[in-house]
């Protein structure tokens, strides 16, 4: 698999900032927050890499405190009509430079990070090809494998041909009203007495036997026409019709 690394990378890995990374780079140490912290820095920064951490922090702490020294020593007063040459002889060596028997440890983890990603660079136009027809094909086969994963179960259609199959009829009486519900000749009783609230029923048929016509229908949805009257009434109820019942074809008659 390929993998780039760069500025932004070290900085999500090592959670040091970009800034403070290319300062290390650039021995910018103006830049950096103090001695502890940098030390913190290189440790995480080496290890990054590969590298030993112990001996950079060591060589960063020996120049951190020869550059400390320096800064605290008085500078000499230059001697009265001496000229510019001698004046320019007796400044201090930069504290940077002083005592290295090496490469400093920064320009080891620059040279480090440069010839990886050099490697990085030849790798990644070696197989770039064959890895993208192999990323492309494998990249198709999973959104296949996700489109199959998220295709719905037809259950809700499942659900709407079994409501379909069912007959609803609701009775709301608007005075007490005798009422017998059952679902076919020969069936149980679902319902018989006297009813004074709606009350709604659900079968693949449904029988009413209602003691008069005080009362609202609702049959599958759709009103029932009722004109107010005493006289008994019967319907059978079924998921496509509403049908009238005779009264010795009524449940509980």
């Amino acid at each position: 698999m390929r993998h780039e690394l760069d500025i932004a990378d070290v900085e999500a890995r090592t959670k040091i900032r970009a800034k403070y990374l290319r300062a290390l780079e650039n021995e910018e140490f103006g830049v950096l927050p103090g001695p502890t912290t940098v030390r913190s820095f290189i440790r995480t920064y080496a290890e990054l890499l590969g590298l030993d951490p112990h001996p950079l922090v060591e060589q960063f702490r020996s120049e951190s405190e020869q550059r400390e020294e320096a800064e605290v020593q008085p500078m000499p007063a230059p001697a009265r009509g001496g000229d510019r040459r001698e004046r320019r002889e007796r400044r201090p060596t930069p504290p940077s430079r002083v005592g290295r028997g090496g490469p400093s440890p920064l320009a080891m983890i620059a040279g480090t990070i440069l010839v990886v990603l050099v490697a990085l660079a030849i790798i990644g136009l070696i197989g770039g090809e064959d890895e993208g027809g192999k990323e492309s094909s494998s990249s198709e086969g999973q959104n296949a494998q996700s489109d199959r994963g998220r295709r719905p179960e037809p259950r809700p259609r499942r659900r709407r041909q079994a409501a379909r199959n069912v007959a609803t009829l609701n009775v709301a009486p608007t005075v007490p009203t005798y009422v017998c519900v059952d679902t076919g000749p020969g069936t149980e009783v679902l319902f018989e007495g006297t009813l004074a609230s709606s009350r709604r029923f659900r079968a693949k048929r449904v029988r009413l036997n209602l003691g008069k016509t005080s009362a609202r229908l609702t049959a599958n949805g759709k009103a029932v026409p009722l004109e107010p009257s005493p006289t008994p009434v019967g319907y059978d109820v079924t998921p496509t019709r509403v049908q009238p019942l005779e009264a010795g074809q009524r449940p509980c008659a």
